[in-house]
C-alpha cells in the first residue's frame, strides 16, 4: 500500500504506523518548523502528539493553526523531567514504531520513509545522520554528523566508548521500548535518559542500525548553557556507573576501560565550560580528566590552550 494515500486513522479506526512524540516547553518559535517538517514527510501514515509542559508562550495556538487531525496537543506537567513527557507521549499514542523529535529540531522530508525502509530490513532501532546547526554570536554554522557505525552500538561499546545515537534521529519499535520500561524518570538521570535507554535496549539485544543520510537538524543554541552541560555530564556519569556496577565480572581490562571512560566524560564537561567562556572552571575539569587518565595527550593540549583562552578545534 502507498502510505501517502493512507486515510486518517481517526476515520478508519486503524492505528497509524508511526507515532511522533514532541515534548516542548516555551519553544513556540521553533515548534512551527518542527511540525512543518513532520507534515512534509513523504511517508504520511503517522500521528504526532505535542506534549506541552504548560508553556507560557503561544505554543497552543501554533499547534491549533495546523488544523490537522494527525496532530494533537496535550498539556502535561513534567516537573523538569523530559523523560516523563516522552513516556506520557508513548502512553497516548498507538503506532507500532515511535519517533522522537525535540521541538527545536526538525527533519528532512525522507526521514520517515528511509527509516521505515531500514526497519523493514530487520532493525529494531534506526538512527540517521543530522546536520548540527550551531548558533552563536549572531552567526550560524552547520556541521554534518553521521552516527554509528553498528559496531559502536553494542552494549559494551555504548558503555565504554559513549553514546552514538541521537534522540531526534531515531525510529524505534514500540515493543522494544515497552519491554525495557521506557525512559527512566529518575531525577539524577535527567538529560541522559536517552543514553540510558539505548544502553537498556542494546543490553536486551535490540538490533540497532544506522543510515548515513543527513535527514534532520539538531540545533545547538543559546539555551544550551554551561549549567545544562555540566548537569548532563554528571547524569552521564550516573548512567555509566549504574551499568558498570551491574556488570557480573569486572576484569582488569574493564577497570582500565572504566577509568578511561570516566576521564572522557570529565573532558566533555570541560569542553562545555570552555565553549561558554568559563575557562577557570574548565581547567579544573581538564585536570580531573588528566588525573583519571594521564595517558591521553589530547587532555594536556586542551588544558594548555584553555589557559590562554583557546580551544582544540575538535
Amino acid at each position: 500500500n502507498d502510505p501517502g494515500n493512507a486515510m486518517s486513522p481517526e476515520i478508519i479506526g486503524v492505528a497509524p504506523r508511526v507515532s511522533v512524540v514532541i515534548p516542548t516547553y516555551n519553544h513556540a518559535n521553533f515548534l512551527k518548523k518542527a511540525l512543518d517538517s513532520v507534515r512534509s514527510q513523504t511517508f504520511e501514515d503517522w500521528e504526532t502528539i505535542v506534549v506541552n509542559n504548560f508553556s507560557s508562550d503561544d505554543t497552543e495556538s501554533v499547534v491549533a493553526a495546523f488544523d490537522d487531525s494527525r496532530i494533537r496537543l496535550v498539556n502535561f506537567a513534567n516537573h523538569g523531567v523530559i523523560a516523563a513527557s516522552r513516556n506520557f507521549g508513548l502512553q497516548n499514542t498507538r503506532g507500532e514504531v515511535v519517533a522522537f523529535l525535540d521541538s527545536d529540531d526538525c527533519w528532512y522530508p525522507k526521514k520517515l520513509e528511509l527509516g521505515m525502509r531500514k526497519l523493514g530490513e530487520g532493525a529494531d532501532l534506526v538512527c540517521h545522520g543530522e546536520a548540527w546547526v550551531i548558533e552563536e554570536n549572531g552567526g550560524r554554522r552547520v556541521r554534518d554528523v553521521v552516527y554509528g557505525p553498528e559496531a559502536r552500538a553494542s552494549f559494551s561499546s555504548l558503555l565504554f566508548e559513549g553514546n552514538c545515537i541521537s534522540t531526534s534521529a531515531v525510529l524505534v519499535r514500540r515493543r522494544c521500548i515497552e519491554a525495557v520500561g521506557g525512559f527512566d524518570e529518575t531525577d539524577d538521570l535527567n538529560t541522559a535518559e536517552d543514553y540510558h535507554l539505548w544502553l537498556k535496549l542494546s543490553q536486551q539485544g535490540a538490533r540497532i542500525a544506522f543510515l548515513p543520510e543527513i535527514l534532520g537538524e539538531y540545533r545547538i543554541h543559546s539555551g544550551n548553557t554551561s549549567k545544562a552541560g555540566i548537569r548532563n555530564m554528571r547524569a552521564i556519569h550516573v548512567v555509566f556507573e549504574k551499568f558498570y556496577g551491574e556488570l557480573p565480572n569486572r576484569s582488569f581490562k574493564t577497570k582500565i576501560l572504566a577509568q578511561r571512560r570516566r576521564a572522557i566524560i570529565d573532558y566533555s564537561g570541560a569542553r562545555v565550560l570552555q565553549d561558554n567562556g568559563e575557562h577557570r572552571q574548565a581547567s579544573r575539569w581538564f585536570l580531573r580528566a588528566i588525573g583519571r587518565w594521564p595517558l591521553r595527550m589530547k587532555f594536556y593540549v586542551a588544558l594548555f590552550l584553555n589557559i590562554f583562552g583557546r580551544r582544540l578545534s575538535h
